[in-house]
């Protein structure tokens, strides 16, 4: 009930001048007093609530505004961090990418290689064929060899020097170790004579590429006939175009094999005589002879080394002072004689002043080492 109505109620016969009237007054004006300060209290509080709500308000707007500007951070840094991985990953990429480059140029390179090594290994082996006869000889599996070479090295010798070859190369050590030798040439005649170790070049490693020549055959299983009448009749029959063939630059037989070797003026006609591995040629008959690729050999790798021969000692400073044969006797003897350091003689070589000799030595296999 609102204060007008509370006053309405009052007696209007209270005047109040009078005591009843004037306490009435007062506790109007009390009950009014009492609402003002409830109403103040009331909106103390509802003060103290909008306070307390704009304080909480502010606080949650504050902490939104740095959650979002932890956010944009946290934003802006992944973006950074992205960036980053993106040019890590642009840099790995151009990486990948040359190496893919190196490895698809090394796989041509691979690929080549292959495919020269195929058309290598595809071609028909340039071996030369040739009859053979059993004799009634034996031999041990042991000393089967799938490669053997034999050696033979050219050694030029100067005017006045001699070569020996001992059967003991502890005696060829002993001439070597004396050094200085007096030989006797009957009377007071004598000379001096220095012993050398022989010094040869010898081949440690030798690597050599082949490849299939590609304007030469190697021509095999020929008869027995005139050597110039043979390569007429090969050369005519293989410059014929309806036999495959072109012109021939060169026709030449190869003595230690019996085979020929036919050059042609154009690469392409080897290849296709080739495909073809037997061939019928008028030579004194119909003769069925074998075409079969021509293999380059070229040296890649060659390493040499000195090696001293053991057996072998080079005498020099001998003077021309007799016949030739009287003075080899008389070197041979003195290095025979055990008193003068010798021993037994296999070979002995004895070159004047004034000439050259070319002095050639063998590889020794085991087979003479046992002889």
């Amino acid at each position: 009930m609102s204060s007008d109505e509370e006053i309405s109620l009052v007696n209007p016969d209270m005047s109040e001048d009078t005591l009843e009237g004037t306490k009435a007054q007062i506790d109007k004006y009390k009950k009014k007093y009492d609402q003002l300060i409830q109403e103040q209290k009331e909106l103390i509080a509802a003060r103290d609530d909008v306070h307390d709500m704009t304080l909480k308000f502010k606080q949650r707007a504050e902490k939104l505004a740095q959650t979002l500007e932890d956010d944009k951070l946290s934003h802006n840094q992944q973006i950074v961090n992205e960036k980053a991985r993106q040019q890590i990953l642009k840099e790995e990429e151009t990486e990948l990418i040359k190496e893919l480059q190196k490895v698809e140029a090394a796989l041509k390179k691979e690929e080549a290689n292959n495919s020269h090594l195929k058309q290598q290994t595809d071609v028909f082996t340039a071996v030369p064929e040739r009859s053979v006869v059993f004799r009634g000889s034996t031999g041990n599996p042991s000393d089967t060899q799938t490669f053997e070479m034999e050696s033979h090295i050219v050694y030029p010798m100067n005017g006045g020097t001699a070569l020996i070859t001992f059967e003991e190369q502890v005696v060829a050590k002993n001439i070597l170790d004396m050094k200085k030798h007096r030989v006797d040439l009957g009377g007071e005649c004598c000379i001096t004579v220095e012993a050398r170790p022989v010094q040869l070049l010898l081949p440690q490693l030798v690597e050599i590429e082949s490849e299939v020549c590609p304007q030469r055959i190697l021509i095999s299983n020929l008869p027995k006939m005139d050597t110039e009448a043979l390569l007429n009749k090969l050369e005519i029959h293989f410059s014929k175009r309806k036999h495959g063939g072109g012109e021939v630059e060169d026709c030449e037989m190869l003595p230690d094999s019996g085979t020929v070797v036919l050059t042609f003026v154009e690469n392409n006609i080897a290849k296709k005589l080739t495909s073809t591995e037997y061939h019928e040629v008028k030579l004194q008959t119909m003769h069925r002879v074998r075409v079969t690729p021509f293999l380059n050999g070229k040296i890649t790798n060659l390493k040499t080394n000195m090696l001293a021969c053991p057996r072998t000692v080079l005498l020099t400073g001998i003077p021309d002072v007799m016949e030739q044969e009287t003075l080899q006797d008389t070197l041979e003897i003195h290095f025979q004689k055990s008193s003068n350091g010798g021993g037994e003689i296999e070979a002995f070589l004895y070159n004047p002043l004034g000439q050259h000799t070319l002095a050639l030595f063998e590889g020794i296999s085991p087979k003479s080492e046992e002889k």
